[in-house]
């Protein structure tokens, strides 16, 4: 049940009842009336921002529409107060009776409570991680791996038929650097002393390539010229290259639906100039030269005739090559041909999850988006900022294995996929996150991801207690949901009820703007309400959750510790932990 779109609907209804409308006479547009939690609790349990919205389309004061609207939302039932505030704000708070009904319905919902239909069964694509195939998964990699993970996770239980994809960058120049540095791994394989070079990848996890590259070649490879063998050397590179990013990605619990490779968008059918000659024949690619950029230096600005797209007719800045002095295709001219296959496979909603470093390439991408679907599909980036690691306050050293940064799996194997998961969401993706290895092991409530699992930890022990003190009690699913809930009255039971009501609205508004910070958040702030009142049951004895000579009320309170747990266990599945 969520509690803000049942009284949006009541205050619609009560909206029409008192005879508002238009200036005109016309049903007004109630598409911008929203119900929320009031800031302040002091002020009640809800507010809308009826009356200011409307004021104007209704030719009236906002103060005389929140009187009229107050005074009839008091003939509701479950309305014990409705007042005025401010400029216009209108205040409800509710009756207890409805919470405690709301907590029933909860229970009745169980694991499916918050779980909504928004998405109608959408198809959104989440691409994510998408790294290099030249190595392990770094640190860096780690955080966006998590966050597209996440916003899929909350897409779905949000209604939506979510793919998750990894676009392998296997058609570029690294991809040539990898098989030059596997090569060399290959002829150590067979017993040379090999010094790797500037400019080659120096790390250990190449050296299993190179084995494998001598245990089914011995030593043929070395009568080949490099043309000859390095498409083979590189396929095989790469393949093994994926296989290690399939599984320090599974360490983190994280699995793709769908691999693509940026090869597949010129071979056997060149894509990309499948998608610019579609592009020209809709008047918007053109031969012609860009202006000189103004203040900072454009990187992609050169001083020719070049095959532009009209990004600038789309929100872009400027408008972008498709091909290089060379002749060859930009990387800009690849993404657009793998978008637009995106689009062609039905995805009218793409999420990509980058790096921060990408912050430039989000408006072109999201103008071709937009223009090789004649508007339709949209296209949401996510950017994550940088990820530092520390330990006990001081930098951590980089990883000897990788030659040159810390892997994930360096990361998981210390502190686990849990901590690592939860607090990679616990900032906003866009904000830089600090990452301390001593401080997401404590078992403190400075932990958030221990304090999180601590609080699911207690309601289990909750359980465990009535079991020993009350055996006789019926704590099956069934008497929870007939318990005496009106005996729920302090207001710590009741404050966790609301917030537990909370849950479906905050999932609505973090999968309506890809935000599984949110969902983070709402869950350190759930723990905290119940920590809160199970340290006020130490101090005072009659809010225990156990009470052994009343088990009406113990019941009562073990159905709203049975609606806490379900929140806490839904939302962590949602993030992965």
């Amino acid at each position: 049940m969520n509690v803000f779109a049942d009284f949006s609907a009541r205050v619609s209804t009560a909206i029409e009842r008192i005879g508002i409308t238009g200036t005109d006479g016309s049903p007004l547009d109630l598409s911008r009336v929203v119900v929320e939690p009031t800031r302040d609790a002091s002020h009640g349990d809800l507010a809308t921002n009826a009356a200011m919205v409307l004021a104007k389309p209704a030719g009236l004061s906002p103060s005389d529409i929140a009187t009229r609207l107050a005074e009839e939302l008091a003939k509701d039932p479950d309305v014990i107060a409705s007042d005025v505030a401010g400029p216009g704000f209108l205040n409800l708070r509710l009756a207890t009776g409805y919470w405690t009904a709301m907590l029933a319905r909860v229970l009745t919902a169980g694991a499916e409570y918050g779980r909504t239909g928004i998405g109608a069964g959408e198809k959104v694509n989440v691409e994510f991680v998408s790294t290099n195939p030249t190595g392990p998964v770094h640190v860096g990699h780690c955080r966006g791996a998590v966050v597209g993970d996440a916003i899929a996770n909350l897409l779905a239980f949000a209604g939506y038929d979510v793919t998750k994809e990894y676009y392998i960058n296997d058609a570029g120049a690294q991809v040539d650097v990898l098989a030059r540095s596997a090569y060399l791994r290959y002829r150590e394989a067979l017993g040379e002393s090999v010094a790797i070079p500037e400019g080659l990848y120096p790390g250990d996890y190449l050296k299993p390539v190179g084995e494998l590259l001598a245990e089914r070649f011995a030593d043929s490879l070395l009568l080949l010229s490099e043309a000859e063998w390095l498409p083979t050397v590189r396929e095989i590179a790469i393949d093994a290259m994926m296989d290690m990013i399939r599984a320090d990605l599974e360490h983190l619990q994280v699995r793709h639906d769908v691999f693509t490779s940026e090869r597949t968008m010129q071979v056997p059918v060149d894509r990309v100039q499948a998608a610019i000659d579609y592009l020209r024949s809709q008047g918007l690619v053109y031969t012609g030269r860009l202006q000189p950029p103004k203040g900072q230096p454009i990187e992609d600005w050169e001083d020719r005739e070049q095959t532009l797209f009209r990004s600038a007719d789309f929100g872009d800045d400027v408008d972008r090559p498709l091909r290089k002095s060379d002749g060859s295709y930009t990387y800009f001219a690849n993404d657009i041909a793998y978008h637009l296959d995106k689009f062609q496979r039905g995805f009218l909603t793409q999420i990509d999850v980058l790096g921060a470093d990408h912050g430039g390439y989000v408006k072109r991408m999201q103008a071709a988006v937009k223009a090789m679907s004649g508007g339709i599909a949209t296209l949401d980036v996510k950017l994550c900022q940088l990820v530092k690691l520390y330990r006990g306050g001081e930098p951590v050293k980089m990883s000897k294995r990788s030659g040159e940064f810390v892997t994930l799996r360096d990361v998981v194997d210390e502190v686990g996929a849990d901590a690592v998961r939860f607090m990679m969401l616990f900032r906003k993706n866009d904000a830089p996150l600090e990452f301390d290895f001593q401080k997401v092991t404590e078992q403190s409530k400075d932990n958030p991801v221990f304090y999180v699992q601590y609080a699911h930890a207690r309601t289990q022990s909750v359980f465990r207690q009535a079991a020993a003190e009350l055996a006789d009690l019926d704590t099956g699913d069934e008497a929870l949901r007939s318990a005496k809930l009106n005996l729920l009255c302090d207001i710590g039971e009741l404050s966790l009820i609301k917030r537990i009501a909370e849950w479906p609205r905050l999932v609505e508004s973090a999968a309506a703007m890809h935000e599984p910070h949110r969902i983070a958040f709402y869950l350190h702030d759930v723990a905290s309400e119940f920590h809160a009142h199970w340290n006020r049951g130490k101090e005072l004895a009659q809010l225990r959750y156990i009470n052994p000579v009343d088990p009406d009320l113990s019941l009562a309170r073990l159905a709203m510790v049975r609606a806490v747990a379900l929140v806490l266990a839904t939302g962590l599945a949602i993030l992965g932990v």
